[in-house]
């Protein structure tokens, strides 16, 4: 098998798992408030974070679960946790600032746990051990830089709806990423079971 095809079979799981285009409404509903300057820095953050993130796991994943006793079902719970709260958050404030502050939202929880996500994690420890080490990183890199391209063209679309339907869109998007936060949450309860 040849290099360009087991990048293919790197990119594509974790294109689904990562889902590029998933990450705009979440981004815009996050960014809804915030100044262009900070959004910018937002995406970049995210994609850093989210790399950052890969890059441990590809090299450290498996020894850190080893040494901390953890399994992947715990990092999916806590995942969902987090995402729950941000979601909770978001549903019963009264302005979407209030949520996070505008600098950091591109770190935590776009970065880490929505585009560095349990998903992409146990798919990067999979691929490492299936393909090895220098494809999965060419395929993650490949991934991200897809996200970051989403984000950044997520700005005209926000441009585009005007305030209210964010406003809308947003509680939308939060009510969905609780459920999607009670998913990881159960499938990290099923797989302890």
């Amino acid at each position: 098998m040849g290099w360009f095809d087991r990048f293919l079979l790197a990119f594509i799981p974790l294109l689904v798992a990562i889902d590029p285009l998933g990450q705009v409404p979440i981004y815009l509903s996050l960014a809804s408030n915030v100044e262009p300057r900070h959004r910018r820095e937002a995406i970049f953050h995210a994609g850093a974070t989210a790399l950052s993130v890969g890059i441990c796991f590809i090299f450290l994943g498996r020894l850190i679960f080893a040494a901390l006793g953890i399994t992947v079902a715990d990092f999916q719970i806590a995942g969902g946790l987090i995402l729950l709260a941000i979601a909770v958050q978001d549903l019963v404030a009264a302005d979407t600032q209030a949520r996070v502050a505008a600098k950091d939202f591109g770190v935590v929880p776009l970065g880490l746990p929505m585009i560095a996500g349990p998903g992409m994690l146990t798919t990067l420890l999979t691929l490492v051990d299936t393909l090895g080490v220098g494809v999965t990183l060419c395929a993650l890199i490949a991934n991200l830089l897809i996200v970051v391209a989403a984000l950044a063209g997520a700005e005209p679309l926000s441009r585009l709806l005007g305030v209210t339907t964010l406003r809308a869109v947003s509680r939308i998007i939060a009510l969905l990423l609780a459920a999607i936060a009670v998913n990881l949450i159960r499938r990290g309860w099923q797989s302890q079971l």
